[in-house]
């Protein structure tokens, strides 16, 4: 009754600018779907929903932080904006999908306990870090949308979640430095790409 998400959302993808410009143009560029094993929100085109500088900030770190021989490699770190029909949405903000989520993983679990494997895990690449490579959290993702394509029911159109990610804001807080919502799935959903502009000071932000 309630599962589409109305109204359209602003989403920020963090890219190199040679990227940002060809898919704004329209010459051929296009931003290539996830499918690591550790995706937060499963496979799928993410974007950091209403937060351009967090985009930035990841375009920063994939610069510093990938291979100079990778073909991905970003050299000046930009931003793509999109404007974003959510449609039919897994939104792990709601108590309904909270629970689907967790019926995904226990049937994640019940096949691997049966066939003898072992069950994925969400690890940090620091000690008591931020829990980084979402093993756990993309496979049980991946197994909500299989079990939607076996049993021909409707699939999720997009992702959506929130995550609490860095230091606290300060001491004895409940907010962390890099809080933020996700956006991943079908790339159908995005309806326009723009480039970011900046603020006209002269002017009130409305």
């Amino acid at each position: 009754m309630y599962s589409k998400r109305t109204g359209l959302i602003l989403g920020f993808h963090g890219c190199d600018q040679t990227v940002r410009d060809a898919i704004v143009s329209m010459e051929g560029g296009k931003l290539l779907p996830s499918s690591n094993n550790y995706d937060w929100l499963g496979h799928g085109v993410y974007f950091w929903e209403n937060n351009y500088k967090r985009a930035l900030e990841f375009a920063k770190f994939l610069m510093q932080n990938t291979p100079h021989n990778s073909k991905q490699r970003i050299k000046i770190p930009s931003v793509v904006g999109a404007v974003i029909d959510l449609g039919y949405c897994l939104d792990l903000l709601d108590s309904e999908y909270l629970n689907l989520l967790k019926a995904g993983y226990y049937s994640l679990k019940e096949t691997h306990v049966k066939y003898d494997l072992e069950i994925p895990k969400n690890l940090s690449l620091f000690k008591d870090g931020d829990l980084l490579k979402r093993h756990l959290d993309c496979a049980v993702v991946e197994t909500i949308h299989q079990f939607n394509i076996d049993t021909n029911k409707h699939e999720f159109d997009s992702v959506r979640g929130v995550f609490f990610e860095g230091d606290d804001l300060y001491e004895n807080a409940g907010f962390k430095e890099k809080n933020h919502i996700q956006i991943a799935k079908n790339p159908n959903c995005i309806k326009g790409y723009f480039i970011p502009r900046k603020l006209d000071t002269k002017y009130p932000k409305p």
